[in-house]
């Protein structure tokens, strides 16, 4: 390893500054030194880099395995810390508008470039950013492992305090080194396959950790920066950021969650919040304590209060428990009502007497009102600091903590269709695509709904999934009307296909009006995921705009009609260049679509965080959207170690809020500023030729007969899933098929194996198709795009990133796992010839002498983790052909552990899984 204090020398803990990460290594890997010293000395070599892994017992290899992958998220922990201090550096000696990427420089910008206040107001007003947590199977770590290395961030940060004397810098080095031997000593891996339930606690975790806190100051900072770039106009910065989720509501393939679960993650996502309101509620009790002897009391309070006490039973009691503090007063009744919402929800047997709460928007109407109680007393600051946070709050997570999105493939909701129709006609439904079916939608649409219909006798799985809508229709008027944030329909072919899933939000009594005709209040959102249907969702959405019930629908839920794209499949699909390119001309199409139905589109990106999967730097893959396509509104799935990298502690999650947020309003300024730029044809055309050109190399990867065979054979892909990172099936429906495996668990081994032929496989035979045809001026063109294309440049850039985790030697260690021979070398040999040709042309495209020089600390960060990592990946090829020739089941199940701790080192080290 590069970290190697000098041992047995007397040790003074350091003050940790500065913008390098060096002293908070040093401080990490001592601390892991101590440890693996006291628990496995022979492993110290391992650690140091002055010994190999190979040749030692399966037991041995496991532990020095988990001993890398601990560094591994040391160093991550580190740079995090690092990038915090490097942030600070950067607003203190030149200010907060010289921080990239923060509102304060976004809107300094927008102000020097003559955008009027009033145009920032309008959008303000139709801000919408919405990441969404997913339950995809792509987490490696623990809750309890997650928590531990929470604690040591926290303990690096201590140790930047100054004022810590020697005596308590030793002592903070002793907790250090205690929770990195609690990691030690944890088991990282997932003994048994997480519940469902255990996924969502994983999600809350986040909240109840850094997000309920972080996101009211996100908004808080947005109001400062605001008023630094206009001073003197007043801005109300409303709830834009809020949180989704599929954790609980995602059975697309996963026949875990079915409504009796969907059921139990609303309640729990409710009393995550509502516990979090009534610690808020309460501290503010204890802290406001302001007498009306000293403060007089204004009249519409006064009114408030005598409401707020005569709700309560009790109500003369607590007037006389605080006599003279009505704020306190005031406070105790709201407390009171929180405890009766959340008895309520806990199902308590003890409920308190007093009535709770109906919804959220009443207790942001009590806080609002407490907070122009205090400001029209004279005590504006009290307000602003003390209960505007905690009413930010419930406008942000209400009583949902997330908006939780249902989301099922057509072939269940169709075949649920089918079973209605049987239930009223003879004989067999028409097909899906006849028009005869579409004409018994629009009909069935149409008519009135007369009572909800029984469900008894319906197929089992038809059962479930009505069960799922009217969960949907109950929970909405029962828990807060924001506790679903859409219907998300995979694999979306056809218009059919989304009235289908009107239809049944009607059978279930969702619709607004009990006829069921009028308006859904549920956004229905098309999921288009292949090529295919990207290049169809156009067409499909300018059909389904027009129809009545649809447009009404749109209307009321903000005059927006909401689309989501994948990244994952139509990279799958396509190839990586393809994939973006073909997503990027569809959002253009369905743009174009909205504006001539008037109704505008919003696009929801389905991301994962590998390169491959949409993952890229946040404010540049928001800047290479099309111009136009999105206008202040922007969701985005997250998921699993992104969810843990972004959120797991305060400043980060601060940052990377205000980062996601900042980037959207960017976007949608600068079409302000200067209009909508036009596309450049040139550009558009080269853009298609590099399209087609990749997508014929990778599909002729993708179709070679020997492909599955290989894939199979050198990647460590069955033996994901004995990883439990997830309750879902590594596959939609169970089939052994390439089409039916999902894009998470292809890009993972992919990644594994250390081919990672989905961020690049194709790029250097597209750029060469156009440099063979084009000559010297294709070159010219490309250089050109380089410098001026976003979409393009983030491209390349992300190419050249993904190249250098590829290792050829490696690769064919993989490789050798085959054992047919000719399959083998066939697959690897294409493999290999179309990295050597990416390299060559992405260094011919950017001008440069080795790949991403450009970005030296990303090279910096991957030279640090490669040593390991290539010796990780070595044994893991060891590993797998071990494991795979044991008959042993004991012995077998010693490799296996230590095969799934070198795919969790390898993960954690490339920081992704899928």
């Amino acid at each position: 390893m590069i970290h190697t204090p000098v041992p047995d020398t007397p040790f003074i803990p350091p003050l940790i500054s500065g913008t390098e990460d060096r002293v908070a290594l040093d401080v990490l890997f001592r601390s892991l030194v101590d440890v693996c010293r006291r628990h496995q000395p022979e492993l110290e070599a391992v650690l140091r880099g002055q010994a190999d892994i190979a040749g030692l017992s399966p037991e041995l290899t496991a532990r020095a395995l988990q001993v890398q992958g601990i560094w591994f998220q040391l160093i991550a922990i580190a740079e995090q810390n690092t990038a915090m201090r490097r942030r600070r550096h950067v607003e203190r000696n030149a200010g907060r508008d010289r921080l990239k990427n923060s509102f304060s420089a976004v809107l300094a910008r927008a102000a020097a470039q003559g955008v009027p206040a009033e145009t920032v107001h309008e959008l303000l007003a139709s801000l919408r950013v919405r990441p969404t947590l997913t339950a995809h199977p792509t987490e490696a770590k623990r809750v309890t492992v997650l928590e531990k290395f929470r604690r040591i961030y926290l303990i690096l940060k201590e140790l930047e305090m100054p004022r810590w004397t020697e005596r308590e810098r030793h002592a903070l080095m002793d907790d250090l080194r205690d929770e990195i031997e609690l990691v030690w000593m944890t088991g990282e891996l997932h003994l048994e396959k997480p519940t469902v339930d255990r996924e969502v606690a994983w999600g809350l975790h986040f909240f109840d950790e850094t997000l309920f806190e972080m996101l009211p100051d996100t908004l808080s900072s947005l109001e400062e920066a605001l008023q630094a770039a206009y001073p003197g106009t007043r801005f109300e910065v409303p709830a834009f950021f809020q949180f989704g989720s599929w954790i609980g509501g995602d059975r697309d393939g996963n026949p875990f969650v079915t409504a009796e679960v969907t059921r139990r993650t609303l309640r729990r996502n409710a009393l995550a919040s509502l516990r979090r309101y009534r610690d808020g509620v309460a501290g503010l009790a204890r802290t406001l304590s302001i007498s009306a002897r000293s403060l007089p009391v204004p009249d519409g309070f006064a009114g408030a209060l005598a409401g707020a006490l005569a709700l309560q039973p009790d109500g003369e009691q607590i007037a006389r428990r605080n006599p003279g503090e009505p704020y306190r007063q005031f406070l105790t009744c709201l407390s009171r009502r929180l405890d009766a919402t959340v008895a309520g929800l806990e199902e308590s047997e003890s409920a308190p007497t007093g009535p709770a709460y109906g919804d959220a928007d009443t207790l942001i109407a009590d806080l609002r009102m407490l907070e122009e109680g205090l400001a029209s007393a004279g005590c504006p600051s009290l307000a602003a600091n003390r209960v505007r946070p905690v009413r930010r709050m419930v406008e942000i997570f209400r009583f949902s903590t997330v908006r939780l999105d249902i989301r099922e493939n057509t072939t269940r909701t169709t075949r649920a269709l089918q079973a209605l129709w049987r239930r009223a006609h003879d004989g067999d439904p028409p097909d899906v695509d006849a028009p005869a079916w579409t004409a018994w939608l629009e009909a069935e649409l149409a008519r009135p709904l007369d009572g909800l219909p029984d469900l008894a006798g319906l197929p089992e799985e038809v059962q479930e999934t009505l069960s799922t809508f009217r969960l949907v229709a109950e929970m909405r008027g029962s828990l807060d009307r924001e506790a679903f944030g859409a219907f998300v329909l995979s694999m979306t072919h056809s218009v059919p296909d989304i009235l289908g899933i009107y239809l049944l939000a009607k059978t279930a009594g969702v619709f607004l009006d009990a006829a069921g005709t009028e308006i859904c209040p549920l956004p229905i959102v098309p999921l288009f995921e292949t090529i295919d249907d990207l290049r169809a969702a156009p067409a499909i959405m300018r059909t389904l705009l027009k129809i009545p019930v649809v447009r009404r629908s749109a209307r009321q839920q903000g005059g927006v009609q909401e689309v989501m794209i994948g990244y994952s499949d139509s990279n799958k699909d396509g190839g990586f260049v393809a994939s973006n390119w073909e997503l990027a001309k569809a959002q253009r199409l369905l743009t174009q679509v909205g504006e001539q139905a008037g109704i505008g589109i919003a696009f929801f990106h389905g991301r994962g965080g590998s390169v491959s999967r949409g993952g890229a730097p946040t404010a540049r893959a928001i800047a290479a959207q099309p111009p136009g396509s999105i206008r202040g509104r922007f969701r985005t799935t997250e998921q699993g170690e992104v969810v843990s990298f972004k959120y797991a502690n305060r400043g980060t999650a601060a940052y990377q809020m205000e980062l996601l947020a900042s980037a959207v309003l960017a976007h949608a300024l600068d079409g302000a500023a200067g209009g909508i730029p036009a596309a450049n044809p040139e550009f558009d055309d080269v853009m298609e030729a590099l399209s087609g050109a990749s997508r014929a190399a990778y599909v002729q990867l993708l179709t070679h007969p020997d492909l599955v065979t290989y894939f199979g054979a050198a990647s460590p892909l069955d033996e994901i899933a004995l990883l439990n990172i997830g309750s879902r099936p590594a596959r939609r429906f169970g089939a052994r098929s390439l089409a039916d495996l999902r894009a998470i668990p292809w890009v993972f081994a992919w990644s594994q194996n250390r081919h990672g032929i989905t961020g690049w496989y194709g790029v250097g035979s597209g750029l060469k198709s156009l440099l063979d045809v084009r000559g010297e001026g294709g070159r010219a063109l490309l250089r050109r795009m380089f410098e001026q294309s976003p979409l393009f440049r983030l491209i390349m850039d992300e190419v050249e990133k993904t190249l250098l985790t590829v290792d050829l030697a490696i690769a064919r260690d993989f490789a050798g796992l085959c054992p047919d021979e000719g399959a083998r070398e066939a697959v690897f040999a294409m493999i290999e010839a179309e990295y050597r040709l990416t390299c060559a042309m992405a260094l011919e495209v950017s001008g440069a002498s080795s790949l991403a020089e450009r970005f030296p600390l990303y090279r910096g960060r991957l030279t640090e983790r490669l040593p390991v990592l290539n010796q990780v990946s070595r044994e893991q090829v060891d590993l797998l052909r071990r494991f795979r020739a044991e008959t042993d089941e004991a012995k077998r199940e010693t490799l296996k552990s230590a095969l799934l701790l070198s795919i969790n080192c390898v993960a954690t080290g490339f920081g992704a899984t899928g």
